[in-house]
């Protein structure tokens, strides 16, 4: 039960912490890959994966990091985020790769549209004391695209095996 507690709980919360923490500080922390990292490791052990998946998993993990970096020396992407999203890849595999990646950019072309949209305009003077929000406002910020990564990781997360292994009714009945 401890293990579904964590399958159904780890990777979620530490979405929601990266995007928060995106959002108000424009970083992700490298804590947050690293525990993403550690966790697939001890669930992808204690679940009985094998090792032919374990590599697989890996493999999609090192592709996006391959990539994301490549956006990362280009400027077009945040090294955290570059991070995340190689970590991400590696709990979902090739097999929900590249709907992670869809979810990921259109929830990423929106936010963009979104904030390009907020910096036209003047932020209202109650909100000027609220660095975060300066920060967010200020053109020359870039994306806090792990928000977009989160919420395509949360949009596919549901649909993988780390879910559907977990006995829901246990949690239901009770």
């Amino acid at each position: 039960m401890i293990i579904d507690i964590v399958r159904l709980m780890l990777f979620p919360s530490l979405m929601a912490f990266a995007a928060a923490s995106d959002l108000l500080t424009m970083r992700i922390s490298n804590r947050i890959s690293l525990l993403l990292v550690a966790g697939f490791v001890v669930l992808a052990a204690a679940g009985g994966m094998n090792l032919n998946d374990v590599l697989l998993h890996l493999g999609a993990g090192c592709t996006v990091l391959v990539l994301a970096f490549s956006c990362f020396a280009m400027g077009w992407m945040g090294g955290g985020d570059a991070k995340m999203a190689a970590a991400i890849a590696l709990w979902f595999g090739f097999p929900h790769l590249l709907e992670f990646l869809i979810y990921a950019s259109l929830f990423g072309g929106a936010l963009t549209l979104l904030l390009l949209e907020f910096r036209r305009w003047p932020l209202p003077y109650m909100f000027a004391g609220q660095g975060w929000l300066l920060r967010l406002h200020h053109k020359e910020t870039g994306i806090p695209y792990g928000i977009a990564l989160a919420l395509g990781a949360l949009m596919v997360y549901p649909e993988t095996p780390w879910i559907k292994m977990v006995d829901l009714s246990r949690f239901i009945a009770g």
